[in-house]
């Protein structure tokens, strides 16, 4: 996966977004068979499945937060390379850079933001309105998926700094 480095630690830690990919697949798996059995118990047998779209919304942010990680870490972002070679070798390593440090502040503060809604929810007991699931691990989730994200980034940023391969070279 990465070629950051040979050690233990980093042959373990690349094998986290494939981790998250395994787990964004489960969800996605999971919500069709939500969906389905859902729509096959309305339509067929005219009892529907109470909660489905809380169900189905509350795994949504987990498959979510999955794999943007994954997705970043790969390189799977859409991505347009105008100024490549008008920017040269150092203008695009100052524009990856540059990138990088703006989407990890960005998750900084939305990561945040989710922090301190997750601290609102265990204060309030918040729950979902049918299923009455406390929300805060969804809050959590979300902090989570982010705070992964920025360490994916984080470790882009340093293996460009130090000319390193990395897998979406």
């Amino acid at each position: 996966m990465s070629r950051f480095s040979k050690s233990t630690w980093a042959a373990w830690s690349a094998r986290v977004p494939g981790l998250l990919a395994i787990g964004a697949g489960i969800c996605l798996i999971t919500m069709v068979i939500i969906v389905s059995t859902g729509v096959i118990l309305r339509y067929v047998f005219g009892a529907p499945l109470l909660g489905v779209n809380e169900i189905v919304q509350l795994v949504a942010v987990a498959l979510v937060m999955m794999a943007l990680p994954y997705a970043t870490y790969t390189g799977s972002h859409v991505r347009v390379d105008l100024f490549d070679k008008p920017l040269g070798r150092w203008g695009r390593l100052f524009g990856d850079l540059m990138s990088r440090t703006l989407s990890i502040i960005a998750l900084y503060v939305l990561g945040g933001q989710a922090w301190k809604k997750a601290a609102e929810a265990v204060e309030f007991d918040d729950l979902t309105n049918m299923l009455q699931l406390p929300l805060w691990p969804v809050y959590g989730t979300i902090c989570a998926g982010m705070a992964l994200c920025a360490i994916v980034f984080a470790a882009q940023m340093i293996a460009l700094i130090f000319g390193w391969k990395t897998i979406d070279d």
